[in-house]
């Protein structure tokens, strides 16, 4: 099981994007926050800027997206060419519909998790998805402290996907560094986010690279 590396830009300096998504070049997909200040607390990114990200990063965009009524406004996101569109099943009442949208966009299409939301009522849904994305913070803000009772959930996810024979990424989002990486990684995630971890160090490179290593000596 290889492992990716998805920095997130929210912990980056936004005044100088083009030389911060060039920082993480080496990464597998830069993971864009998208918060409304509705669905959470904050306030990030909109599409407008999303597509600039998109025009400028020399990776991928991994569009994470906190928004309220994702089943009106996740497509966009699609359409503005973000390889992976992550959509939260708290905030979208047709979670399917709106999945194969994605799809039919040319986007993965990506479920995510709140920490107190269980992976149970989606299991018969896995193969209408892309990726699974299991949080471990309270969506939000960065920088938070790794939740360690998130890591059952990691496992249920992975075992559900092994028994149904799919192909499904499964990415973790929070608090994801050097100190954590061992138990997520045990725990079945193979994409993982990390952001302090990486444009809190003095080389992002070297970071991206260290997780790397400390990520293969814990596949399976």
């Amino acid at each position: 099981m290889s492992i990716d590396i998805n920095p997130s830009i929210l912990s980056s300096d936004f005044s100088d994007l083009r030389g911060e998504l060039t920082k993480i070049r080496t990464a597998d997909m830069a993971h864009i926050d998208v918060m409304d200040n509705h669905f959470v607390p904050n306030l990030t990114f909109g599409p407008p800027v999303v597509e600039r990200i998109q025009a400028i990063s020399p990776i991928p965009l991994d569009a994470h997206l906190m928004i309220a009524d994702a089943d009106r406004n996740a497509p966009v996101y699609a359409e503005i060419g973000c390889a992976s569109v992550t959509f939260h099943a708290e905030a979208a009442a047709a979670p399917v519909r709106l999945a194969r949208e994605l799809r039919r966009l040319g986007a993965k299409a990506s479920l995510a998790l709140k920490p107190a939301t269980p992976i149970e009522p989606f299991i018969d849904l896995l193969g209408e998805f892309d990726q699974i994305l299991i949080m471990t913070v309270e969506p939000g803000f960065g920088g938070q402290k790794f939740l360690d009772v998130c890591l059952p959930k990691i496992t249920r996810t992975r075992e559900a996907i092994s028994a149904a024979g799919l192909e499904i990424k499964l990415q973790v989002d929070g608090g994801v560094s050097a100190a954590t990486i061992d138990r997520v990684v045990d725990a079945g995630a193979d994409v993982l986010v990390a952001g302090s971890a990486v444009y809190g160090a003095d080389d992002a490179a070297a970071a991206i690279s260290e997780l790397r290593t400390l990520a293969a000596a814990h596949t399976h």
